[in-house]
């Protein structure tokens, strides 16, 4: 694993901040951008993804880290439903969906995985 200086190095954190670029692309569009309560809310649990690695990096403890990790991975679920609620609402077609809710796994993953080796260094 190559050595993390800043958490801008963490690849998780560089695919939560695409995965944000495109839900606030996404969330401009003029169908989704009227219903203002869940476009603030997807926004926000999709910023809290990125953010919560950060702040985790920046604790400097595996423990709080694994922490912030667990509270990532639980907003990459959040976004996921919140897209649910997108593509039932017509804000976004099936294809959009797809690809946004993919990426969202993706980092999900990413996140996961992480937090299980912090997880497991802890206990080494």
């Amino acid at each position: 694993m190559a050595k993390i200086e800043r958490f801008e190095d963490i690849q998780a954190w560089q695919k939560a901040r695409e995965l944000n670029k495109d839900i606030y692309k996404a969330t401009m569009d003029p169908s989704f951008s009227k219903d203002f309560s869940l476009k603030d809310q997807i926004r926000r649990a999709s910023i809290s993804i990125m953010a919560n690695i950060a702040e985790g990096f920046g604790r400097k403890s595996n423990k709080e880290f694994a922490n912030f990790l667990n509270m990532s991975h639980g907003s990459a679920a959040e976004v996921q439903c919140h897209l649910y609620v997108a593509l039932d609402m017509n804000y976004t077609t099936k294809e959009d969906f797809e690809i946004l809710y993919q990426k969202a796994d993706e980092v999900s993953k990413m996140v996961q995985g992480f937090m299980n080796y912090l997880t497991n260094s802890l206990t080494l």
